[in-house]
């Protein structure tokens, strides 16, 4: 996501209630998501089944990976350097920050659920300026917009992929909340790029729940700067 975006935050109604990823735009298409607590009532769709848009509470929750979905019908071709856009129906909290992470599966979707130490970031936005208590955060973005939008590195290898768009609500002390899907992507393009080992994660559990980045407290007057959990974007990547 780049800055410009946040010159966005004034444009956008507000809305109520948590939320989920409902639906992907690439490449001028807009392809559906599951919604709602239906999901057998929707389209075939790139996006895993989730059971709700509760939060997750724990790193160590299996939910933490797709919000407990299952392995999606469909997927989205998507070039290497082209812009991939997550679009919510609603989203409440303006404190934390947003994590868009990659996983590129060794083979078929059908035998692909993210398994291993395997993703990787490929952006992400916490916070703005040295004030925690403020909506200077990558979620308040998604709080005014409903979109997150970002490309595909450039030179990041071709193949079958999971993205997962991940929302750390920090509203609450003590008491984080993760809000995450995934969907399936086909990348093309003739780069060779993959992330080297120390910047791969397994999820569940790409932090401990004690991690500084989950565990702030953002009304600690003390505290002036933060750092999302999971580590940096790799630096090898082009964008």
């Amino acid at each position: 996501m780049r800055f410009d975006a946040l010159s966005a935050l004034a444009l956008a109604p507000l809305v109520a209630g948590h939320g989920a990823v409902t639906s992907y735009i690439i490449g001028g298409k807009t392809y559906p998501g599951y919604e709602g607590f239906s999901p057998a009532s929707s389209p075939p769709t790139i996006q895993y089944q989730w059971p709700d848009y509760n939060p997750t509470l724990s790193v160590t929750d299996p939910k933490m990976r797709c919000n407990g979905g299952t392995s999606a019908e469909l997927s989205a071709p998507v070039q290497a350097g082209e812009n991939v856009t997550a679009v919510w129906k609603q989203w409440t909290h303006q404190q934390g920050p947003v994590m868009v992470w990659m996983f590129k599966c060794p083979g078929d979707f059908s035998s692909c659920h993210g398994d291993g130490k395997g993703w990787f970031k490929i952006d992400q936005l916490g916070l703005w300026g040295n004030n925690l208590n403020s909506n200077n955060w990558g979620t308040a973005i998604v709080y005014k917009t409903l979109q997150w939008s970002n490309p595909i590195p450039k030179n990041l290898a071709p193949g079958n992929y999971l993205i997962r768009h991940e929302l750390l609500a920090l509203h609450q002390a003590n008491t984080p909340q993760f809000y995450a899907e995934c969907a399936q992507l086909v990348v093309s393009g003739s780069g060779s790029a993959l992330p080297p080992s120390d910047y791969l994660y397994s999820i569940p559990v790409y932090a401990p729940q004690n991690d500084p980045g989950i565990t702030v407290d953002i009304y600690n007057g003390g505290l002036t700067s933060y750092t999302p959990p999971g580590g940096p974007v790799w630096s090898g990547f082009e964008f």
